[in-house]
């Protein structure tokens, strides 16, 4: 039992064989070669587009993200990046001046998908060294020619949007697209750089010098403001002055003089009377 129950599958296997036609099993056969080496089909990834070319002539439609088929043998999909991308390039110039100036730039750029077969057949999937490279060194070059080494640093913003206009216009003939660009860092010979630096420091001190002046020729000022105030009041005490005003004063200083008087006479030794001051003076008042 357990022998004619094994035996079953292995005759079923081989009667089914026998009734499969031979054509049929080389078409699967076939098939699945095809499948595996040919591959009629291509995926785009995610930011990627499919270059077409038929026995290697680039076509114009360009492959979407997704699934396509091809014609194996005729056709070839070059997948292409349409990402933004992101280079840094160093790049010597001369200023206006002639003041040596080294600068590391970055950019931003991506390829036009829709342009993408353009760039592949004009260019190729070198451009970054064939065309990106080459346009950043001359547009450095270009505008840093355009400014004053002290103007390169005192208007870095405006150098800055000028070299990203000019790589836009240049780069978009070629449909590579600017999205950003900045200047990473701008350096100057070590004697521009101490002479910089030595003006500066001139400026603040002749900046110090001005204020410590103005500071000087405010206090000098209020100081004869003052003085002239005092000398008016002066003037207009010594106008008020008269012989009455004068009499008057004295007579207020002998009464302040009597009422501090405890009425005893000073005791003096030798001789003479002590006389009382300003009583003449009291006495004769009256009389006027």
């Amino acid at each position: 039992m357990n022998e004619v129950f094994h035996e079953r599958p292995k005759d079923t296997l081989e009667a089914l064989a026998r009734r499969v036609p031979p054509v049929v099993i080389a078409v699967a056969v076939a098939v699945f070669v095809f499948l595996v080496f040919f591959t009629p089909w291509v995926q785009v990834g995610a930011g990627q587009r499919g270059i077409v070319l038929n026995f290697g002539a680039v076509q114009d439609k360009v492959l979407d993200e997704g699934l396509h088929l091809r014609i194996p043998v005729m056709q070839e999909i070059v997948i292409m990046d349409v990402k933004v991308q992101k280079v840094e390039t160093d790049a010597a110039a001369a200023s206006a001046d002639l003041q040596d100036v080294s600068s590391r730039v970055a950019l931003n750029y991506h390829i036009v998908p829709d342009k993408a077969n353009v760039v592949y057949q004009k260019i190729g999937i070198n451009f970054r060294e064939r065309i990106i490279d080459p346009a950043i060194l001359e547009v450095v070059k270009a505008v840093t020619a355009k400014y004053t080494a002290e103007e390169l640093i005192t208007k870095r913003p405006a150098v800055s949007e000028a070299m990203r206009v000019t790589l836009m216009e240049r780069l978009g003939h070629n449909n590579i697209a600017v999205d950003a660009f900045s200047i990473v860092i701008f350096s100057f010979s070590k004697v521009f750089t101490e002479a910089i630096e030595a003006k500066q420091t001139a400026e603040q001190l002749a900046l110090k010098a001005r204020r410590d002046l103005d500071r000087i020729k405010i206090e000098a000022e209020q100081k004869i403001t003052a003085a002239k105030a005092e000398a008016e009041s002066l003037r207009l005490q010594k106008a008020n002055i008269s012989p009455d005003l004068l009499e008057l004063r004295r007579i207020e200083a002998n009464m302040k003089a009597i009422d501090k008087w405890d009425g005893v006479m000073p005791q003096v030794t030798g001789s003479g009377a002590m006389p009382l001051i300003g009583l003449g003076e009291l006495q004769k008042a009256p009389a006027r």
